[in-house]
């Protein structure tokens, strides 16, 4: 899941400067009885709202036409579905939000659980915790927390985005660098697992030590989605929270978020100033992205796009904000982009400094729940360090070249670090907890014909950024790998991948042994799998 603008939302301000959930309440005539247990909606071919759901993804480049949806509103009926599958020999998948980069949740399915109608988001007195049913999205999340309760999760801010992917696969979003990731305020998770006699059955898993079923919790910090069972339910609390309070149960946002833009015209951007502008920015992460830093709660996206090839070369834009609550939060705000844009000619302030309530500070984030699908491939990595000179160089003769004339190509720099880096890399199944920053590499098109011309581009391009590592970004001193919630899967094809380094190491480092244990002891027949799955032991 992407962090801050949306794609289309910073491809729509830059350029200026230059499903929601589909299902409601189930069709009565779609649910039927057994053993008076209501089954879920089963949507075949030929039904009217098939289509619809087909629809319900983000990435136009796949489309997923299973034999059937299963649309469950109760973990029951998420149990009856995976059962009924299983007893039929269906491979299954599971789908939230819609968000996958790559095509885990179409690829071969034959029936695609779809959790849209399980959104619920409410305080569960009985564990002491808030519930969030794996449907919800982000949006939801944000919305029914801080206005119910006052708190927040920091999750990203792609408001589409659902629970379900996002929190398994670690999480994150413009409050981490001051709370951390998303999964640090994991308590529990259910899950619907298959053993390997074939039954089906719901478990909840939690963080407490005495669990016999805390490592299928630990592999559902971070361990991604579609590897051991389908998640129905989380539930979020404060690592040594007390009482019964929920107000004092997860953390409370900043009141009010002090906001910034600024931008420059490729018109002005040379070479050497490009290099300027991206070596200031990795080093100041690189000095202020420690746990408890007096600049933990600021949060800073560049968005490069490439420079357009006609009269107009276009322009990038920065969008930084920080706890406007804080005393001196005018003068850090201030000092933060006079550091960045320090050497660098042609910055304009497009938005001036402004005070904002934290939830709406977080909507005019881009945040919606009606982002646009499109058609794209995603790259990315982990940075420890600024890029390399040999990296800013290869990203300016990316980002400017001629070679490549489809309408966007972006790069994209995230804030990272703070409280994310206070953790321990074996407390969770994410292990990367000494990173700064983070990059997105994105292209997208609309010309289905340009579809390969587009991968091959972002490919070369990849591979040249990490060319010293045998084209990806295998954990050393500058990167440490990728997200798994980006997943990509050239990193496990050796034409892309030369490194000798497995792709599972990029994402999960000495974690994947642990996740291979916990694969085998909850989906020992592996119905649980898609391209980057966890796999099997030997």
């Amino acid at each position: 899941m992407m962090a801050g603008p949306t794609r289309r939302g910073f491809i729509a301000g830059t350029a200026a400067l230059g499903g929601a959930a589909l299902i409601g309440s189930p069709a009565a005539a779609n649910v039927t009885t057994a053993g008076g247990v209501r089954d879920s909606p089963l949507i075949r071919p030929g039904d009217a709202r098939y289509e619809d759901l087909v629809l319900r993804r983000t990435s136009e480049r796949f489309f997923p036409r299973p034999e059937s949806f299963r649309l469950p509103t109760t973990t029951e009926q998420v149990v009856r579905a995976v059962d009924g599958a299983v007893r039929a020999g269906k491979r299954i998948t599971v789908r939230s939000g819609g968000h996958c980069y790559e095509n885990f949740v179409g690829d071969g399915a034959e029936v695609i659980i779809d959790m849209s109608a399980m959104r619920q988001v409410t305080f569960d007195r009985q564990r002491n915790a808030f519930m969030i049913e794996s449907g919800a999205t982000l949006w939801t999340v944000f919305e029914r927390l801080y206005l119910g309760w006052g708190v927040t999760i920091p999750g990203g801010q792609c408001g589409s985005v659902a629970a379900g992917g996002h929190i398994q696969g670690g999480g994150y979003g413009a409050l981490s660098r001051l709370f951390g990731s998303v999964v640090d305020y994991l308590y529990a998770v259910e899950v619907v697992v298959v053993d390997a006699a074939g039954r089906t059955r719901a478990v909840v898993a939690t963080r407490e030590p005495d669990d016999e079923n805390r490592d299928l919790w630990w592999a559902h910090t971070g361990g991604g989605g579609g590897n051991f069972g389908v998640v129905t339910r989380y539930w979020m609390r404060t690592p040594g929270a007390t009482g019964n309070d929920p107000t004092r149960l997860l953390p409370r946002p900043p009141a009010v978020t002090l906001e910034t833009t600024v931008a420059w015209s490729w018109h002005d951007v040379t070479e050497e100033s490009f290099h300027r502008l991206l070596r200031n920015y990795g080093e100041w992460h690189e000095r202020n992205s420690a746990p408890g830093s007096r600049y933990a709660s600021l949060f800073s996206l560049l968005p490069i796009n490439r420079r357009n090839t006609g009269a107009d070369p276009g322009a990038f834009a920065m969008v930084t904000a920080l706890d406007g609550t804080l005393p001196d939060a005018d003068r850090l705000l201030s000092d933060y982009i006079a550091e960045v844009t320090d050497g660098v000619p042609g910055t304009i302030t497009v938005q001036p400094p402004r005070r904002l309530p934290w939830l709406a500070g977080v909507r005019s984030g881009s945040l919606s729940e009606d982002e646009q699908a499109g058609t794209f491939k995603v790259k990315a990595s982990y940075l420890r360090k600024r890029f390399t000179d040999a990296q800013i160089a290869t990203a300016y003769t990316y980002l400017t070249g001629t070679d490549h004339h489809d309408e966007s190509a972006i790069l994209l720099l995230v804030s990272y670090g703070g409280q994310v880096n206070a953790v321990a890399p074996d407390a969770t199944a994410m292990p990367q907890r000494d990173s700064i920053m983070k990059a997105v590499y994105y292209v997208i098109w609309t010309d289905p014909d340009g579809e390969q011309a587009n991968l091959d581009w972002i490919r070369r391009w990849y591979g040249a950024m990490h060319r010293d590592t045998g084209g990806v970004p295998v954990p050393n001193g500058v990167t440490d790998g990728s997200y798994i919630n980006y997943p990509d899967t050239d990193t496990t094809d050796p034409a892309w991948n030369t490194s000798g380094v497995p792709w599972h190491t990029l994402y999960y480092k000495g974690n994947y042994p642990r996740l291979q244990r916990v694969k085998a002891r909850w989906d020992p027949r592996d119905l649980f799998h898609h391209a980057m799955s966890i796999r099997l032991p030997a």
